[in-house]
């Protein structure tokens, strides 16, 4: 059993797992941070975007002014963004035979293997993981085909010229691999591959192994995959929370009895309470207001706004922001909150009860029907008449690199009345804002992460006590930036096998067994011989067929008649002889018991050696040898062969014939 490593992302995992015959993919996660490197795409002509002055070394001997441009000590490539794909060239792509989503953040690779690989399997995913997923992908195609880049910037990604540019572009790894976002038409083919499975729902793979999805509580849909066969089980634990948010609680049990656990995933802010990120989120923004500045929350189209949503909901009266307009602006921002609504049997029992009320599970639907929360596609249309401020908007993307998020950084980043609150903990706060400074506007980092912790993860472990534990190598040690804590860290015994981009793991457990199914024909015709109580063996004779990896023992076929010929053939094809197996013996030669039985029969100077294995009894007169072992025995007689049948029969009666 083999495990690929094709993303160093530990939250964004893509691995390959060969077992049994059978190469699965566990999760396609796109690696967005490269965008940060780029400059952003304003909806709206920037006048100070375009301004900005070009990169040339100081000895001026790289010029790249036209693919690189400075902005308050920084260096982006002007181009459109692109981003950092799962490592292709480990293995053969075309050869995974099944893709296995955790969650909708985990699949937004997808259309880069499925399309441009020669990929021809299936994709397995729940309902609302396709869903929205299908609308965070349609976002970014949006993001990005609606400020259109007609230049390319290459020349920069030399490795000679990159090793001359200023950090963080020198320190950039694999940029040849970046690649642009993929089509619409693309993102439809692939999502058309995806089969939907619900919790718990047990899918066969070729006759080989089992899959089976199970909540694991940290959004919409979000599952852990069990992997297993007749004998062995691997347990692949990616996004989970056991927080009381909207999804379903983290199905624990079901992981229980794994040889190997597959851990991902983990909470990027392990010292931060989501709890009290979100109280400090609400006090922020209410400050905000008050004073008669606008609040801008850059954030993902769907998960943690439902929580921020309801957590405002709960908010505005007590803060009396009862008149201050809410607006969502995503090109997915409608569907975004009615897939919410409608997705019943995934949420939390509590949610799933006020569907039958009736009553919408999440509180935005009143926030709605209000007037308070607005939602808009875009900058341009309706919202740009019922704009009003002071207001708070969630749009995308996190990176601030396009989408509508571009805008208002343009519009609000001048005035100190403002802020922005960075909710999302995928990018780093300070590298998405270096294309703006200076910058006047108040930020505010509150990072709400529900996945596990590194204390709940360790305790996690304890309770289903996989025999290995397989994880990013970032999580076998402290960060670098607090080196001293130790219990920012997984210490397990024994210790877990930590994995990079493009490592190959052996996994280490051996298949042992195999199960092999008998015809009742076949079985019809066993004589069991008991050999201690509660235990009976037979012998069998059959041939193994194999077939879809599965193995089913079938009687020996009988030879059939050969019809006679009157021709005479030099040489006769004859069929195979069958012929009946020799009976099996059981049971153990008790020595005191056997040399009596030998003095009965004659048989008196024997002399008695014990050995490692058994005992050797040397038959002086006769000049012969029995050899008395655990597993056998053996008589060595020369030129004697009354003695040695007479010997073989006293033996035997001490033995169970099968």
């Amino acid at each position: 059993m083999k495990l690929y490593c094709l993303s160093g992302h530990p939250t964004l995992p893509c691995n390959v797992l060969k077992f049994k015959s059978t190469t699965i993919m566990l999760d396609c996660g796109l690696d967005t941070t490269s965008v940060l490197n780029f400059l952003p795409l304003p909806l709206v002509h920037s006048p100070r975007l375009s301004k900005l002055p070009g990169w040339v070394s100081k000895d001026g001997a790289v010029n790249l002014e036209k693919e690189l441009k400075e902005c308050a000590g920084r260096v982006f490539v002007d181009s459109q963004p692109e981003f950092c794909l799962p490592e292709r060239e480990l293995l053969d792509l075309s050869t995974i035979d099944v893709i296995l989503i955790s969650n909708y953040h985990c699949m937004m690779a997808l259309p880069y293997i499925t399309e441009r690989t020669g990929f021809t399997g299936t994709v397995y995913a729940t309902e609302p993981t396709l869903q929205i997923g299908r609308l965070l992908m349609e976002e970014l195609v949006n993001f990005m085909e609606r400020v259109p880049k007609a230049q390319s910037a290459t020349c920069w990604k030399n490795k000679e010229l990159q090793r001359m540019l200023p950090g963080p572009l020198k320190d950039a790894v694999e940029v040849w691999t970046w690649k642009r976002c993929y089509s619409i038409q693309e993102v439809n083919s692939a999502l058309s591959k995806v089969q939907l499975v619900g919790y718990s729902q047990k899918v066969e793979l070729f006759g080989a192994v089992q899959i089976s999805p199970l909540s694991s509580g940290y959004s919409l849909g979000s599952s852990n995959w069990i992997i297993q066969s007749h004998h062995e089980k691997v347990s692949y634990v990616s996004g989970s929370s056991l927080l009381t948010t909207h999804p379903q609680p983290m199905d624990q049990s079901s992981l229980k009895n794994s040889d190997v656990l597959i851990l991902t995933g983990l909470t990027q802010m392990p010292t931060a309470n989501p709890d009290g990120m979100l109280g400090e989120f609400c006090s922020n923004l209410a400050m905000t207001i008050r004073a008669g500045g606008n609040v801008l929350v850059p954030c993902y189209s769907s998960g943690v706004i439902y929580d921020l949503l309801e957590c405002l909901y709960q908010f505005i009266e007590s803060a009396s922001l009862g008149t201050t307009p809410f607006y969502f602006i995503s090109p997915v921002a409608n569907s975004s909150l009615e897939f919410s609504q409608i997705f019943a049997e995934w949420l939390c029992h509590n949610k799933q009860t006020k569907v039958y009320l009736p009553e919408p599970p999440f509180p935005h639907a009143e926030l709605i029907q209000t007037n308070k929360l607005k939602h808009y596609p875009s900058i341009h249309g309706d919202f740009s008449s019922e704009f009003r401020q002071p207001c708070v908007v969630f749009t995308g993307h996190p990176s601030l690199r396009f989408g509508d998020v571009v805008h208002f950084m343009e519009l609000w980043g001048k005035s100190s009345l403002n802020t922005i609150i960075f909710t999302e903990p995928d990018f780093s706060y300070l590298d998405a804002l270096a294309p703006y400074q200076p910058l006047a506007m108040k930020c505010v980092y509150c990072p709400i992460d529900t996945r596990l912790n590194f204390h709940q993860v360790s305790k996690l472990l304890k309770e289903v006590q996989p025999l290995h534990v397989v994880c990013p190598e970032q999580y076998t040690q402290p960060p670098l930036t607090q080196s001293h804590r130790s219990d920012l860290m997984l210490e397990l015994q024994p210790p877990p096998m930590p994995y990079r981009r493009c490592s190959v793991l052996n996994l280490p457990f051996r298949r042992r067994y195999e199960r092999v199914y008998i015809l009742p024909e076949l079985a019809n015709s066993l004589v069991p011989s008991e050999i201690k109580p509660g235990v009976s063996v037979a012998t069998v004779s059959a041939v193994l067929q194999s077939k879809d990896n599965k193995h089913t023992l079938q009687s020996v076929p009988k030879p059939p008649p050969v019809p006679p010929s009157k021709k005479r053939k030099r040489v006769m094809e004859e069929p195979p002889v069958v012929l009946a197996p020799k009976p099996l013996l059981s049971g153990a030669v008790p020595l005191e018991t056997f040399l009596s039985t030998l003095q009965k029969h004659g048989i008196t100077e024997v002399k008695v050696e014990e050995t490692a294995d058994g005992h050797i009894l040397h038959l002086q007169a006769e000049d012969t040898l029995i050899q008395l072992e655990e597993d056998g025995t053996h008589i060595v007689c020369d030129n004697n062969e009354p003695l040695r049948t007479t010997l073989r029969d006293l033996v035997l009666r001490f033995l169970q014939k099968l």
